[in-house]
């Protein structure tokens, strides 16, 4: 990506506010612009390992305006740009590769389970139950565990119920939510090998993705 970008979103962090922004929207239109041409660089070789259909980079692109309705910080922008790339773009609903540019070595591209309903929590929890060799030798694979070495999010502080507090698997069945990061310097985003930096995290990424969405969203409910 060019340094610009990150550059206005370091200037962005400290002028959060509509006026400072439509004052400066070509700095913001030149952002989008950088980030739209990754975008699609990331589509055309994230399509040659994964079915993306006719995925179209706008389908990707998450807006930088905050829904600040109920939240209590005001301001109106985000501090960084994101996107989510997978089948059926950033509003499918399943899981993507997800992601941000955001300046001071922020960058992430990460992946995996974070907003789930209850019965989503049930068939994962479920399945780890019946089989849980099946994800740990996906995230405990040595290249994975490099790129991807913890796993984020929340976890129960009680055992879930109905299961022994004692099950072998205890930890991997108190989560809520499962996600990996893998993070990008400032000055890795601005190389001009970045974007195939994030496909080849992608591309580590995806028997992780693939196993959860099935998961979550295809396998039956009862085995």
């Amino acid at each position: 990506m060019e340094s610009k970008t990150l550059h206005f979103l370091s200037l962005l962090a400290e002028n959060n506010n509509r006026e400072w922004f439509q004052e400066n929207r070509k700095l913001y239109d030149a952002a989008k612009a950088d980030m739209e041409k990754l975008v699609g660089y990331l589509i055309t070789e994230v399509g040659k390992f994964q079915d993306l259909g006719n995925l179209q980079v706008k389908e990707c692109l998450l807006r930088i305006n905050r829904d600040i309705r109920f939240s209590k910080n005001k301001a109106p922008y985000k501090n960084n740009l994101a996107a989510g790339i997978g089948p059926g773009g950033k509003s499918s609903g399943k899981i993507d590769y997800y992601l941000q540019i955001q300046p001071g070595d922020q960058t992430f591209l990460g992946g995996g389970m974070w907003e789930t309903t209850s019965e989503q929590l049930a068939r994962f929890r479920q399945e780890i139950d019946y089989n849980a060799d099946e994800l740990k030798h996906i995230i405990e694979e040595k290249e994975f565990k490099a790129w991807f070495p913890e796993i984020h999010g929340d976890s129960l502080k009680t055992t879930p119920k109905g299961y022994p507090k004692d099950h072998p698997e205890i930890g991997l069945l108190k989560r809520k939510q499962l996600f990996f990061v893998h993070r990008y310097t400032d000055k890795e985003v601005s190389s001009k090998d970045f974007g195939d930096m994030v496909v080849k995290g992608a591309a580590l990424l995806k028997p992780f993705t693939d196993y959860m969405n099935y998961v979550l969203y295809e396998q039956p409910a009862e085995h």
